[in-house]
């Protein structure tokens, strides 16, 4: 009974905590620095591509939401929707700091640089190390937010249909604080190891997608497996619509993942919009075309799984790659996280929605491509890759991908396995059996979740 009431009143006395403190970080909206500094143009773009980065969160709850069975429907869409609330709190408060602040060795931020955004309203448009922006410092942040907001929401998919809300919640915050944050710094901050090293991830192919896909593979393992895979009783999706509605706003969200990335209306904003929608499209067919060539028929989930995949394995390649090489990086990826889809539903492992093949694998090809595609003539900022006479920057990729994973999967484990001892992580059978709808959230979808 103590541990149920501390379960209960322990959240609210948290946030509760973060809004008291928060009171004593007065903040005034003035941007330090000559007018000229700033971009009016690359002002726009970047607000504009942060809410199309916004948007890809509730295209996920429907992306996810359509694919689970209809009794799980509210259950999966919250926990995706849930991470804004969360992240925004921790990124305010300590979150950004620690991806973004004042470097300690390359390896984390020091949390106290930017609490509660410190010196961010009223920052210089600069990063530590790093060249000026031309945008206030607290637009950036606010952009980098979008990118901590989904991450998590990425890992649901894997744990779907079968664990606690309250402990997703947990989850997130460890998550954030244990695995996102060190991992934006390595790659993202002017000093992080990764980016010194000569690792490069334009928007988010180690940071986001290769990060989840191992938490989600971490959590499948930890949670184990559903009764209806024990069973093999395949459950079909509850609204193929909502999976095609949620495609379609990831598909438009992602132009602000990674076009937005360039920071700036510019060139190079335009070759990741371009390459972004070229992997994307050319993933969607591949993975229905390979589908017919294994006796299937054509099916809208299947384009849509291979879209996002597409825009998956783009991501760290959007500003490194040409648009042409793009097509090749999307049919890649699409073909072998479709063979990794199918071997894990051979497998023991019950990732509930295939989020490791999809977002795991491609961001690991993603990240290779970047290796062997990337080309100075694009971005001459960025590096040569194998296919371009340069092998050792294809090396250095393969290290970094190897790191990211050694250490999201290692961590992320651990993560849920600590919440497994201090709280149950997993619902009962019978809440299972009721339905995640009914049984953490007394809602329902549509008709009665119990004779759905």
């Amino acid at each position: 009974m103590k541990n149920q009431a501390v379960q209960k009143f322990a959240p609210f006395i948290v946030l509760l905590v973060v809004a008291v403190f928060a009171l004593f970080e007065p903040q005034l909206p003035s941007f330090q620095g000559d007018a000229s500094t700033y971009s009016g143009a690359d002002i726009a773009w970047i607000l504009v591509a942060t809410a199309l980065v916004f948007i890809m969160t509730p295209g996920l709850a429907f992306f996810y939401g359509g694919m689970v069975h209809r009794k799980n429907i509210i259950s999966t869409m919250i926990k995706s929707m849930v991470s804004a609330g969360v992240v925004s709190v921790i990124w305010i408060s300590f979150g950004y700091s620690l991806s973004f602040g004042e470097s300690v060795n390359g390896i984390i931020g020091n949390p106290m640089t930017h609490l509660f955004f410190k010196d961010v309203v009223n920052g210089a448009p600069s990063l530590q190390g790093g060249t000026a922006m031309t945008i206030p410092l607290l637009l950036f942040a606010l952009f980098q937010l979008m990118f901590a907001i989904i991450t998590p929401g990425l890992i649901v998919g894997a744990v779907a249909e079968r664990i606690k809300f309250t402990s997703y919640i947990l989850f997130i915050v460890l998550f954030i604080i244990l695995v996102y944050a060190p991992l934006a710094h390595w790659s993202w901050h002017p000093q992080g190891f990764l980016l010194k090293m000569g690792a490069l991830d334009f928007a988010g192919g180690t940071v986001v997608h290769i990060s989840a896909g191992c938490a989600a593979l971490a959590g499948a393992i930890v949670l184990k497996s559903r009764r209806s895979k024990l069973e093999q009783h395949e459950i079909p999706p509850a609204n193929i619509p909502y999976v095609l509605i949620g495609t379609g706003l990831l598909w438009f969200g992602w132009f602000g993942f990674n076009a937005g990335s360039a920071l700036g209306a510019n060139s190079l904003a335009i070759n990741a919009f371009a390459t972004t929608n070229t992997a994307a499209a050319a993933a969607g067919l591949a993975w229905m075309f390979f589908d017919v060539m294994k006796g299937r028929k054509p099916s809208v989930l299947g384009f849509c799984i291979g879209a996002v995949v597409g825009l998956v394995a783009i991501t760290p390649a959007a500003g490194f790659v040409g648009i042409p090489q793009s097509i090749f990086i999307g049919l890649a990826a699409a073909i072998i996280s479709n063979a990794a889809s199918h071997a894990f539903k051979l497998s023991r492992v019950d990732d509930t929605l295939d989020v490791f093949p999809c977002h795991g694998i491609g961001g690991i090809v993603g990240m290779l491509m970047t290796g062997i595609f990337a080309s100075k003539g694009v971005n001459a900022a960025g590096n040569d890759g194998l296919f371009y006479g340069n092998p050792a920057f294809f090396l250095t990729q393969l290290k970094a991908m190897l790191i990211v994973v050694a250490y999201s999967f290692t961590v992320s484990f651990l993560i849920f396995k600590f919440i497994s001892i201090i709280m149950p992580l997993r619902v009962t059978e019978e809440d299972e059996e009721l339905g995640l709808d009914a049984t953490q959230h007394d809602e329902k979808y549509g008709r009665n979740p119990l004779k759905a």
